[in-house]
């Protein structure tokens, strides 16, 4: 490599069994560090050390994104069909309608992302470096390949660096590699194969150092580290959400029976010697009569407004369409701290060999906690904060010398000096503790740790962790004085007792669950914990504990045997990284919508594979970039309010669309039935498209219209079918009233054809408001009130229709005025179209029975 030539931000590997002068050598480095100048050159060639994915989605992409849509070609198709024969106005209205709805889309989620972003920037990584052999502290974006680090207790790593001088580092990789326990790092190289876990001397971006410091050099940075791969992956396909995939077979559905009615038309006038543009124009106007104009408009405003409730409850909404979702999901993925639990580990009490409350081991732990170097974990903390609430003191008494903990040991010893005498304190998991005791202390004092005893400790501490409590235990013994302490110093102790730690659940989480259950939300726990701490804590809440899976059992199901047996399991333990996805993949092949809710990067593909992807704005960047909704607080409660919040516009949709299939149908099928028999059109192109239009003024207003909490009990899903079968059979009975308003107008009123299409116009626009109140609603229409937009606009548009025909633009639009025992008659034939779909509705829902989840 020339001097001239750019330094490579190549993945770690690339350094592979390289020693530290070859790494220096290509990384152009050396033990002062870069000069500013240096690393500003790097910064500008090899990017910002951000992962890949926290990069914005541009602008225009995510405004092309509103338009990949079926209906949205439906209805760009037909306005250019206008254009090409001059009908300006209903060409205008369709594109207005279309670019109205894309527009208020993009915005919505250009603001999600926004909000998104500026989650993210509420912490901003700073990484302490050594440039021109001055250390320095910089934004921990503008680190680069070269670049020195130190880090030390509490640091965040930056970037993936080889490790080139250490001081008892323990590195938390659990975010990385899913590993529950931190990792010793030392100098070395590593081999090119090596897993993650097993690269002793790379310390990668993401991670967190537990204890100890240590002084790295950088290899990568950004889309280049494990971390950026990660990411990189993850956002490389978004994929479609179940509510898309609804949406897009709802339009291939609406686009078969438009081609179908519209050429159909179009023949049958022809044949009937009808002048053929006008027959063109006719089959025109009825394809733009049977499109669902305003389904965009409806589920943008829907979600929009949605979006903005749910962020007033603390929930970003990324992406719109995952909403209706959320509404769908029937299986809720969760971990167990943090979501049902407090997630803050607290020493619930220090008890003796007995199980009686003990102050000695008490002070033991204390004294243990507070005198340890490194940065103490949260079992340390949580045995501070408990003698600082019971105001005792480590008393007058030195450090002498440590035993850092290691995960093998799983013990940490410290050796005190009080006046003259020495004591060694050893507190850590307690089979290991118990593995260096040969004495045990008990009331009358100290007495031999014979089998007896081991058994009636060991069975102690199994009653501990069924009781959800995590038992370590603390030992200690008189040392001689020594210039150092090593692992052999841990022999011979004596058993003091227990330390007894909780993470209790949450007070109202349990009401929660039993409110996710109302809902027909069935949560499923999948935690790295133990079995029986995961039993205890699910017992609690009212979880299933019937069928409990673990780590081993999933290693040993394929495919489709995990499908079945995860189909009957509530309770995931000791599940390792990447099963989680596998759970949840095995889950939507059973036909689930499924949530997962994650903060990781290891949740990262769960959550990308999830329906729904939930996480937190305290988790990590690649878990929110995977996530469809960011919770301000780790809370089910908002969840639930989520939940409800998307059904309702999962039934305001569905509302839309069982009027616009049901009434647009029977009407459009009418009106090609007509023009093959009647001497003249029906009616006019352009009456054909105004009374569409004016139908779907209050159509927009469905997007607030009230839900009954029937329809928001269950997860309800697209199902074609059913849109097909509530089409077929509303359309059948609007037609039947339409061949009586038919033969009405023709055969007893001898209407001539400006009356007969008045009369028509008439009435097809009032039974389309009609059907709106009856199949908004599963009971009685009468028994739900709808909202005041949707009354009073309905009202209006009713009005509109029947002052129409007596306004002065009535002939512009083709119609005359009625006689007042023609309007008579058509009101009363809407009122009993009105009664006639009351009962084919409560027929119908009686015959589906209650609402289920379908997989569109």
């Amino acid at each position: 490599m020339s001097p001239e030539s750019p330094i490579p931000n190549v993945r770690f590997r690339a350094y592979a069994g390289a020693p530290l002068a070859e790494v220096l050598g290509r990384l152009r480095a050396d033990e002062d560090g870069l000069s500013a100048a240096e690393a500003e050159g790097r910064l500008a060639v090899v990017g910002r050390n951000v992962p890949a994915a926290n990069a914005a989605t541009g602008p225009l992409r995510l405004l092309a994104r509103q338009f990949a849509s079926p209906l949205v070609a439906i209805l760009i198709f037909a306005a250019l069909v206008s254009l090409a024969t001059r009908q300006w106005t209903d060409a205008g209205i369709v594109l207005g309608i279309v670019l109205l709805s894309a527009v208020l889309s993009f915005a919505q989620e250009w603001r999600a992302a926004r909000a998104v972003a500026e989650l993210e920037s509420r912490v901003s990584p700073r990484a302490r470096v050594r440039r021109s052999g001055v250390w320095a502290t910089v934004p921990a974006a503008d680190v680069v390949p070269g670049d020195r680090i130190e880090l030390g207790a509490g640091s965040l790593v930056p970037a993936d660096a080889l490790v080139l001088a250490v001081n008892g580092i323990q590195v938390d990789e659990a975010v990385l590699t899913g590993e529950t326990f931190p990792v010793a790092k030392r100098p070395g190289t590593f081999g090119d194969t090596a897993p993650l876990s097993d690269c002793e001397s790379v310390v990668f971006a993401g991670t967190t150092i537990r204890s100890g410091s240590a002084e790295v050099l950088v290899l990568c940075t950004g889309a280049a580290t494990e971390l950026g791969h990660v990411a990189s992956a993850l956002s490389s396909d978004v994929g479609v959400t179940d509510f898309e995939r609804g949406i897009h077979r709802f339009g291939v559905l609406i686009s078969k029976v438009m081609v179908v009615l519209v050429g159909v038309v179009f023949v049958l006038n022809v044949v009937t010697d009808k002048p053929a543009i006008e027959s063109l124009l006719f089959a025109i106007a009825i394809a733009v009569g049977m499109a669902p104009e305003m389904l965009p408009a409806v589920v943008t405003i829907t979600l929009s407004s949605g979006a903005r409730r749910m962020a007033d409850a603390g929930v970003i909404v990324r992406r719109l369409a995952a909403i209706e979702d959320l509404g769908s999901m029937d299986v809720l993925c969760t971990d167990k701290t943090g979501t049902l639990t407090e997630g803050v580990v607290t020493l619930a009490s220090a008890v003796d060999a007995s199980s009686a409350p003990s102050d000695q081991v008490l002070l033991l732990a204390l004294r243990n906690a507070r005198l340890q170097a490194g940065f103490p974990n949260a079992l340390d903390e949580a045995v501070i904060a408990y003698g600082k609430a019971r105001g005792v003191a480590i008393g007058d008494v030195t450090k002498a010398g440590e035993i850092p903990y290691d995960f093998e040991r799983k013990r940490l010893g410290i050796v005190v000096a009080e006046g003259n005498e020495r004591h060694l304190l050893v507190k850590g998991a307690f089979a290991r503790v118990l593995e260096v005791c040969t004495r045990v202390r008990v009331a009358e004092g100290e007495r031999e740790l014979d089998a007896s005893h081991r058994r009636a400790l060991e069975a102690t501490a199994e009653r501990y962790a069924k009781d959800g409590l995590r038992a370590l235990g603390v030992a200690s013994r008189a040392v001689e004085g020594a210039p150092a302490y090593g692992v052999d110093s841990e022999s011979e102790l004596v058993f003091e007792g227990f330390l007894l730690f909780a993470d209790p659940p949450k007070a109202d989480v349990r009401a929660t669950l039993d409110d996710l259950a109302r809902l027909g939300v069935r949560v499923k726990v999948i935690t790295g914990d133990s079995r029986a701490s995961a039993i205890h804590v699910a017992t609690e809440l009212g979880l299933d504990v019937e069928h409990v899976l673990s780590s081993a059992d999933i290693a040993k199901l394929d495919g489709e045997r995990l499908r079945l047996v995860a189909e009957k399991t509530s309770l995931f333990v000791e599940v390792d990284p990447s099963q989680k996805e596998r759970i949840v993949l095995a889950l939507r092949k059973s036909g689930h919508c499924v949530g997962y809710m994650g903060d990781g990067i290891n949740d990262g593909p769960a959550l990308h594979a999830a329906d729904v992807g939930i996480s937190v704005d305290s988790a990590v960047d690649v878990a929110k970039a995977s996530a469809d909704f960011v919770l301000l607080r780790r809370d089910l409660a908002v969840l639930r309010a989520g939940i409800e919040e998307g059904r309702r516009t999962f039934a305001n949709t569905l509302k839309y669309v069982y009027t616009t299939t049901s009434a647009n149908f029977g009407n459009m099928l009418s009106m090609a039935c007509a023009s093959a028999v009647l001497p003249f059109l029906p009616l006019l192109a352009k009456q054909v498209l105004l009374n569409n239009f004016l139908s779907d003024l209050p159509a927009m207003t469905i997007a607030g219209d009230a839900v009954d909490d029937e329809l928001a009990e269950r997860p309800r899903r697209w199902d074609v079918a059913e849109i097909r079968r509530f089409m077929i059979a509303f359309g059948a009975t609007s037609s039947a009233f339409d061949l009586a308003t038919f033969t009405f107008l023709g055969v007893i009123a001898a209407a001539t054809p400006e009356v007969f299409r008045t009369g028509w116009f008439v009435e097809s626009l009032l039974t389309e408001l009609a059907i709106v109140f009856v199949v908004r609603t599963r009971g009685p229409a009468w028994k739900s009130l709808p909202s005041r937009a949707l009354r009073w606009s309905s009202l209006g548009v009713a009005l509109t229709a029947i002052a129409l025909p007596y306004s002065p633009i009535a002939g512009a639009v083709g119609l005359v005025p009625l006689p007042p025992w023609i309007l008579g008659v058509l009101l009363g034939l809407t009122a009993g179209y009105a009664i006639a779909s009351e009962t084919l509705k409560r027929w119908m829902w009686a015959r589906i029975g209650p609402s289920r989840p379908r997989r569109a």
